[in-house]
Order: C-alpha cells, then sequence, then structure tokens
C-alpha cells in the first residue's frame, strides 16, 4: 500500500476515518476484504502469497496497516513478509505499544516498513527505518513509503482534502475519500522527492492511483468507524492500467471501542 490517510479524532461522528490505496504487482495473488475463515474476528484483504495483509479491523476494534519504505531499488528477501506485522497484531491481544516495541527489537528481520496498530482511543506507528515507537496525535495524518507525515506531494495535498471532508455525512464522505483515492494527476517534477529510483518512476509513483502496466493501484479502501461501534468498510478492487474488478461493502459492529492499546 502506498498511501494511507487517517483522521484520528477528527471527524465529530466517526473516531476513526481511514482511505487508503495498497499499491502491488498485478501479479501477486490477492483476496478481496472478508471475514478470514482461520480467523473470523478479523475483517480484512489477504495477500495470497505470504497470508498476511495490508490493512485490517477485527472485531474487537483492533486496527492496523503497514506500507512499505521506499529504499532504492534494493530487492533483498528478508526472512519475514511485512503483511504478518498487520495480520497478527489484528488476530493477537498484545497491546500497541507492546506488540511495536517487540517488532522494534525484531526489525531486522522485516524490509523497510511502516507499521500503524491502535483502536478507536489510541493509535501508534513505528518504522524499523525510523524513530521509536510514537502514539499519533489527533488530527489528519497521511502515510506513503516514507515515515508518517513526510510532505511528499500527494500527501500534503490529501491531508488537506481529507481535513476539508470532515464535516460531512456518511455518504458524502465515503464517496469524497473515494474520489480522492482515485486521483490520477502527477506530481511536479520539482516537487518530487529522491528515493533513489530515478525520476522516471518517481512521475510513475506519484499519483495518488498507480495505473501501470505491472504494478498499481490494487486495492482502495475506506474505513469508517462511529462512535457508536458501527464500522462501514468499502473496498475497490482494480487490475492492470487501474481497471476496475470489483467492489466490497461490509458494515459491522466492534464488540468494544477500547482495547488497552496502550497497555
Amino acid at each position: 500500500m502506498c498511501i494511507i490517510l487517517v483522521a484520528h479524532h477528527a471527524h465529530r461522528e466517526y473516531p476513526l476515518v481511514i482511505a487508503a490505496n495498497r499499491d502491488e504487482a498485478y501479479s501477486r495473488p490477492t483476496a478481496p476484504a472478508a471475514f478470514w475463515a482461520d480467523h473470523p474476528e478479523i475483517f480484512a484483504g489477504r495477500d495470497l502469497e505470504l497470508s498476511g495483509t495490508w490493512l485490517g479491523l477485527n472485531r474487537n476494534g483492533r486496527v492496523a496497516a503497514v506500507t512499505n519504505f521506499r529504499e532504492g531499488n534494493k530487492a533483498v528477501r528478508a526472512p519475514r513478509s511485512r503483511g504478518a506485522l498487520v495480520s497478527e497484531y489484528l488476530a493477537g491481544t498484545e497491546p500497541a505499544v507492546a506488540c511495536l516495541e517487540r517488532v522494534k527489537r525484531e526489525a531486522d528481520r522485516y524490509n523497510g516498513f511502516i507499521l500503524l496498530a491502535g483502536d478507536l482511543d489510541a493509535l501508534y506507528w513505528y518504522s524499523n527505518r525510523g524513530p521509536d515507537p510514537q502514539r499519533i496525535t489527533p488530527g489528519v495524518h497521511g502515510l506513503s513509503n516514507h515515515l508518517l507525515n513526510t510532505p511528499w506531494p500527494k500527501i500534503r495535498r490529501s491531508r488537506q482534502l481529507v481535513q476539508a471532508l470532515l464535516h460531512a455525512p456518511e455518504a458524502e464522505l465515503a464517496a469524497s475519500l473515494f474520489a480522492l483515492l482515485a486521483d490520477r494527476g502527477p506530481a511536479p517534477d520539482d516537487e518530487l522527492p529522491d528515493t533513489g529510483i530515478g525520476l522516471a518512476r518517481e512521475r510513475e509513483l506519484s499519483p495518488v492511483f498507480i495505473a501501470g502496466d505491472r504494478y498499481g493501484t490494487r486495492a482502495s479502501t475506506v474505513l469508517l468507524v462511529h462512535r457508536s461501534g458501527e464500522v462501514l468498510y468499502a473496498e475497490k478492487s482494480f487490475g492492470a492500467g487501474g481497471k476496475a474488478l470489483g467492489e466490497v461493502e461490509e458494515r459491522f459492529r466492534i464488540a468494544r471501542l477500547r482495547t488497552s492499546a496502550a497497555g
């Protein structure tokens, strides 16, 4: 996933709002969002190659997401999949802070990542290419393939757009977030970061929605969690060139709003 936008205790009705695009090779087998047969408390898409996920929520309100940290054209196969960071947190009971501290001790087992984990009460982030685990403050935050709120063009603009939507009712909010996630406009060359992949590749990866021949946005997800505990989890799936493949919309209630994320 190459962009995650989080409104944490920034909307009057929805203490958690997430809009996210997962970018991946089109050849990587993926299951759309659903409750998992082996962990029926988890609702998430699934990477069918290594069984992890990039974003999900469980019925106790635990939420987690991960992105890759862009490090040039390195192609090192680490011992563990980054998607396991999300699925293991969602399946477990370990408080978020304890989980991230443990992950920090095991950081060399993974390629570069940025992990978000927590619940409606408290969210945290950690990168094995950044500082110690940090609590996320209330407000609108953005994450791509670098540290939280790194001011890449699509993060700057998207945070502003999400902020402007925070008084919208559910239907308008969800539709507007999907419209934001569908933006294929590239950033100007003079605003592009230099992450060691060359100018042409920086251009290709600069839009919010990427539509390449072999790599691009595979899923767009909007997650709204109401203060009552009612959840809207909506996902759109895409294939090569950004071709629409299907949609999922699930509504369910989380069992409780506080899961002792801070321990």
